[in-house]
């Protein structure tokens, strides 16, 4: 077999050097596999509380080395976050259901339910909206609120009944019910404990008298036209007191809060996310009450916001099996495999290429003694050269009983040594004087 013309250090050297990029490469391959993937999510709220709440997700996430992690990119509020979103800016976005372009997004979570609240001071009489002609309304977060109130204002025709909105931050909207430059105060919020103490903040406080909540009569009207909506009662004594505040339901509007994804983001890694981001809210729903509200995504057809594909397979426990995801690789594992084998025995083959020869050559170094042999003119140089084929012989066979690989084959040396001694013979005869004597080949 040929030797390639290499010496055999720089054979190893060469093979050692594929093992080792090969190697490296598995290696990369494989950390490139199960690396973590990092999704950007766009977060902002009035309070900053939807900021904290991401922030405490992307940090148990991040301990319990989760396959998904967040990046939160911190926003003002909803609005602004939809509209980051809505620019290819994220890869996800905490949005409510009635704030900006949403048409590229799709739902994962329904991560809260605000309820629209619109609220009087103490001791107003005003029982029904179409009693506030021509006042003025303070809107909490009123870049957010935008739509509401748009569509209040036409359900309700306020442009005839002269009702003007007014934005006002939560700092100032006692101040504007003080001075009476509003005469009531709409705000969209979570019915959490947190927030119906902010509520209560903004108005004076009366211990004679609870604050009270207008009912927005035509929800159901107004949610069967604009799916973003629904009617929604805020129960009996939700803000406590004594009388319990409000003293009967109310009926209003509710939105929801979203976390939508990208459509073209991975069906897979949106199974992924959705059970991780499950799994945590089980954690830290004890630090954080507000996780209580977050609930699954509305997987049916007609769902206002229509569902990510592996968002719905982890709802409906349609995930890929095992051998679903991984067949077309258990399949072809053998066939890599054997490749994989016959690439390490072609390079064992290269790195022995020398052994043959060897072999060769010491079985060429037996046959020259043939040559040797019928030059012989005495019969001291014949016997000379029996000693050394015996010598050789000897160490062979020695070799071969210690296992040696690279001795001569049994067979080889037998074959070689009948036909040194046939010769040796031959020549003795001839030196002797009888040239026709021969021992049998």
């Amino acid at each position: 077999m040929t030797s390639f013309g290499l010496p055999a250090w720089m054979r190893i050297v060469l093979v050692a050097g594929a093992v080792i990029l090969v190697t490296g490469a598995g290696l990369f391959a494989y950390r490139w596999y199960v690396r973590p993937t990092t999704l950007s999510i766009a977060v902002g709220s009035l309070d900053g509380e939807a900021g904290r709440i991401v922030t405490a997700i992307a940090g148990r996430l991040a301990e319990t080395n989760a396959p998904v992690r967040l990046n939160m990119v911190d926003t003002a509020s909803a609005l602004e976050s939809a509209n980051a979103f809505s620019s290819g800016k994220t890869d996800l976005a905490i949005v409510r259901g009635d704030v900006g372009d949403l048409s590229k997004a799709q739902a994962v979570i329904v991560v809260a339910r605000a309820v629209a609240l619109l609220v009087a001071p103490p001791g107003t009489s005003v029982e029904g909206l179409a009693e506030l002609k021509r006042a003025t309304i303070g809107v909490v977060a009123g870049d957010t609120n935008r739509k509401l109130v748009s569509v209040l204002s036409n359900e309700y025709d306020f442009a005839r009944a002269n009702v003007k909105f007014r934005d006002v931050t939560p700092a100032d909207a006692r101040r504007a019910l003080e001075s009476k430059d509003v005469r009531a105060i709409l705000v969209v919020v979570p019915l959490t404990e947190k927030y119906l103490s902010l509520v209560r903040g903004l108005f004076p406080q009366n211990t004679k008298a609870g604050l009270v909540l207008i009912p927005i009569e035509s929800a159901g009207a107004i949610a069967e036209k604009d799916k973003a909506y629904e009617s929604f009662d805020v129960p009996k004594g939700t803000f406590h007191g004594s009388p319990p505040v409000p003293g009967d339901d109310v009926t209003t509007l509710k939105v929801s809060y979203y976390l939508v994804a990208k459509k073209e983001l991975d069906a897979d890694l949106i199974t992924t996310l959705t059970k991780e981001l499950m799994n945590v809210r089980r954690d830290l729903i004890g630090q954080l009450p507000l996780l209580s509200q977050v609930a699954a995504a509305d997987t049916d057809s007609d769902a206002y916001l229509p569902v990510h594909p592996g968002a719905a397979a982890f709802y409906n426990g349609t995930q890929l099996s095992f051998l679903d995801k991984w067949g077309n690789a258990i399949f072809l594992a053998p066939m890599i495999i054997g490749g994989l084998i016959s690439v390490a025995a072609a390079a064992w083959q290269f790195l022995r290429a020398d052994d043959s020869g060897k072999q060769e050559q010491e079985l060429d170094a037996l046959y020259a003694f043939g040559s040797r042999i019928r030059a012989a003119s005495t019969e001291a140089e014949l016997t000379g050269i029996e000693r050394e084929i015996d010598s050789l012989l000897q160490a062979q066979r020695t070799r071969a009983t210690a296992g040696d690989e690279h001795a001569l084959e049994a067979t080889a040396l037998n074959v070689a040594a009948h036909r040194l001694q046939s010769l040796i013979h031959d020549r003795r005869m001839l030196l002797a004087g009888h040239p026709g004597d021969h021992a049998p080949a």
